[in-house]
């Protein structure tokens, strides 16, 4: 399986792993956040695309292209064609760098890195059939209100992942009561149990529980009260692979 991905430019844009750091997520104590795991998965599911240099934009609200500045550190070749006012209403577009194609069936989703919140400034998202299309597609972040936003050197400016789109229109959306499946329900009330017991004695502030912390079901695949085999495809950390050379 290969990811193919045509450089646009002499000076394409790095392309690594997506990186489960967030800023927000370092500034709570003890790190905190990391203990969920499904946003650290989120963060690595994907590859990021680079800023080659910093820049600042400010949008003043109005709706013409003009009304969008966007301004390098410094010089820097081709800038006018990695970001700009394209789609006017608060859009700025970027320009990837790269044609991408992917195995048939497969389609690229791209949009901002998962929870890299940036202020005054949302990305979109977009899905594109890269298994057949033969052009580049843009990257393009709304503004929430008129101001300044900086964009670093090195920030990631798009997150990439693949998606088997196409299979999902075969699903059907049942709702269905628990109790239709037994070891579901005793799984289920096992963790609930587990749970309740654990969030008392931390409000109790035992110093058992103290050391726990937090309870670990989730980030190791385990089933709570040995309730049923441990899930053998359970992923607690992304290994993506980084961009090569090809022939």
């Amino acid at each position: 399986m290969q990811l193919e991905c045509f450089p646009m430019s002499t000076r394409p844009p790095d392309i690594v792993p997506g990186r489960p750091q967030r800023a927000w997520m370092e500034a709570f104590s003890d790190r905190h956040p990391y203990r969920c795991l499904p946003m650290t998965m989120a963060n690595t599911t994907g590859w990021e695309i680079l800023c080659p240099v910093g820049f600042t934009a400010e949008w003043n609200g109005g709706v013409s292209q003009s009304d969008i500045k966007i301004t390098p550190d410094h010089p820097f070749p081709e800038f006018g064609d990695f970001a700009k006012s394209h789609f006017s209403h608060g859009v700025i577009t970027f320009h990837p760098g790269y044609l991408f194609r992917t195995p048939e069936g497969w389609s690229m989703w791209a949009g901002g890195p998962p929870n890299h919140v940036k202020d005054g400034i949302q990305p979109l998202v977009g899905l594109v059939e890269t298994d057949w299309l033969p052009f580049p597609f843009t990257m393009n972040w709304i503004f929430t209100r008129p101001g300044r936003v900086k964009f670093a050197k090195g920030e990631p400016f798009c997150f990439i992942t693949l998606a088997q789109d196409k299979p999902l229109e075969t699903f059907d959306l049942v709702q269905k009561p628990l109790e239709r499946d037994m070891e579901l329900r005793d799984q289920y009330d096992a963790w609930r149990a587990r749970r309740d017991d654990f969030n008392a004695r931390l409000f109790k502030r035992e110093p058992g529980a103290i050391k726990e912390a937090w309870q670990r079901y989730y980030f190791k695949g385990e089933m709570p009260d040995d309730t049923g085999p441990a899930p053998k495809s359970h992923v607690n950390k992304r290994r993506l692979k980084a961009l090569k050379l090809g022939i």
